[in-house]
């Protein structure tokens, strides 16, 4: 049948089985003729030869468009589907909201339903409300994906979250490290869905997501009068913890999921089973610091976190958030201090100590190159006093 002529659909008589035309074997474009002012809505159909099954998918009335277009429409979205199930894409088509929503569930399966909430609130927050969330996963470009991330950027970032009806909101603009942070969820949903064939390429978005080059507050170095100082003014429940921050050049949050069980003490050694450069990484402690953890672990299950709060649960950015910053402010450091000041300050002890890149690298559980970016000038400087040894010349 002909559905290209508009004179052709109107004759149709109303019914509910759609009058379909052969595109090519095994694939068809319907028109479900209605007694509605629109005229019809229209559907594309694929035959399965693995299921021996027809395949179907409901494209819309395209009501917005005159009705001389709508079979070109109908016809070029049908194909679109047709390439995308040819590829070995997913016979559903998604649109990013559902695939945000799909990842969310995901990391709620596997992490717990608290970083469940955390990813659905910052879809709900950047995501769900802007147009972008309405495109279909095949039908997404890179100026959709690049108009949003421009308009996140213009977005003040909140400061303060209080839920208090009368708790003043502050803001501020938000800086290239805010924007990276927003983009990891979508850029790792998107992933998801393409590795589960909903969609066939990253060409949307490799460009367009990519982090941009950010720098800020982890430039703050502590020296280690001043950490003393931090901990001297941090509440006793807290203190082990950011101790343990001192001793241990890894992320606050790696360090806050250890459990008793990671901790050996006949070998010395912390395995650092979950975190973000990935787990099963171990390090050889010494003894001090071994001593330090021993008596964390003392009466504790070996499911049981290492370092915990006083109502026995992990500590979380949520929790040593306010009671660091009141620490470093009574101990007048810089209003910037955070628990990854601590790491940053560590690594560059680390760094200037001598260590080298790689091992800093593989304690601190980052690359190499990353290392070399945020600290190798301090390498070059060091390496610079060093061959001003070699002068003859007298000083």
């Amino acid at each position: 049948m002909d559905l290209s002529r508009v004179a052709t659909r109107e004759k149709l008589a109303a019914r509910r089985e759609p009058y379909w035309a052969a595109l090519a074997t095994g694939e068809h474009l319907g028109f479900r003729r209605t007694a509605s002012a629109q005229g019809g809505t229209w559907l594309a159909r694929a035959y399965d030869p693995a299921t021996r099954k027809q395949r179907y998918k409901a494209l819309g009335d395209y009501g917005t468009l005159p009705a001389s277009v709508r079979y070109g429409a109908a016809l070029k979205d049908a194909q679109e589907w047709f390439r995308h199930l040819g590829g070995g894409g997913q016979h559903e088509v998604l649109t990013v909201l559902e695939a945000c929503e799909r990842y969310a569930a995901a990391v709620g399966k596997k992490k717990g339903a608290k970083y469940e909430a955390e990813a659905l609130a910052r879809f709900r927050r950047y995501v769900f409300p802007d147009p972008i969330a309405r495109i279909p996963l095949p039908k997404l470009r890179r100026h959709d994906l690049q108009g949003w991330r421009d308009r996140l950027s213009g977005r003040p970032a909140l400061v303060s979250r209080s839920t208090k009806r009368d708790a003043e909101v502050r803001t501020r603009e938000r800086s290239a490290a805010t924007l990276n942070r927003d983009l990891v969820p979508v850029r790792a949903a998107l992933r998801m869905a393409l590795a589960d064939g909903y969609v066939l390429s990253d060409v949307a978005w490799r460009a367009a997501l990519k982090p941009e080059k950010a720098s800020g507050r982890r430039n703050v170095y502590l020296d280690k009068d001043q950490r003393r100082a931090l901990i001297e003014k941090l509440e006793p429940e807290i203190r082990p913890f950011v101790e343990a921050l001192c001793y241990l050049p890894i992320r606050p949050g790696a360090l806050a999921k250890l459990a008793v069980k990671d901790f050996d003490p006949r070998q010395r050694t912390v395995r650092i089973e979950s975190d973000k450069a990935g787990g099963g990484r171990s390090i050889l402690l010494p003894h001090a610091t071994s001593d330090f953890l021993k008596r964390q672990a003392r009466g504790k299950l070996p499911g049981a976190p290492l370092l915990a709060r006083p109502d026995g649960r992990p500590w979380d950015k949520d929790s040593w958030k306010r009671p660091l910053k009141q620490a470093a402010a009574e101990a007048g450091l810089p209003e910037a201090t955070t628990a990854y000041t601590i790491r940053h300050s560590t690594i560059t002890d680390l760094v200037t100590g001598g260590l080298d890149l790689l091992t800093v690298a593989q304690v601190s559980g980052t690359s190499v190159a990353m290392i070399e970016r945020h600290y190798g000038q301090l390498r070059r400087e060091r390496a610079a006093e060093a061959l001003a040894q070699l002068s003859l010349n007298p000083a």
